[in-house]
């Protein structure tokens, strides 16, 4: 720097205009090579993550959208059919566990307070 700095210090008018020139046209090369590299490098990101969708002509799309149309009757009609598979909670039907036989023997056991217990539970 300090060479540099002498040298110009040397150098007439018409020799600074000329290096100036020079460093001007230098800066304009290494401004317009930055904004290129800046634009490449946003498309490069523009490309790596935007938003990617296949995109189909109009023939798949319209099989896609008869495949879709079909697919949501065929759910449409199998939530039909469970609709009328369920009962309505208001209708509860009996249960089907039947009452004990009457022959059974039956005991009563009564608990105390667990202090006074004497069946040894």
């Amino acid at each position: 720097m300090v060479d540099e700095q002498q040298a110009l210090d040397s150098l007439d008018a018409a020799q600074l205009r000329e290096v100036a020139a020079r460093l001007l046209t230098q800066l304009r090369h290494t401004q317009a090579l930055n904004e290129k590299l800046a634009h490449e490098n946003a498309l490069l990101k523009r490309m790596k993550f935007a938003a990617q969708s296949e995109r189909y002509s109009p023939e798949q799309r319209s099989l896609l959208d008869e495949e879709l149309n079909a697919d949501l009757a065929a759910v449409a009609h199998e939530i039909a059919e469970f609709d009328t598979q369920v009962p309505a909670q208001g209708n509860k039907a009996q249960p089907k566990r039947q009452h004990l036989p009457a022959n059974l023997p039956r005991r009563e056991i009564h608990h105390e307070p667990a202090s006074v217990c004497t069946c040894g539970c």
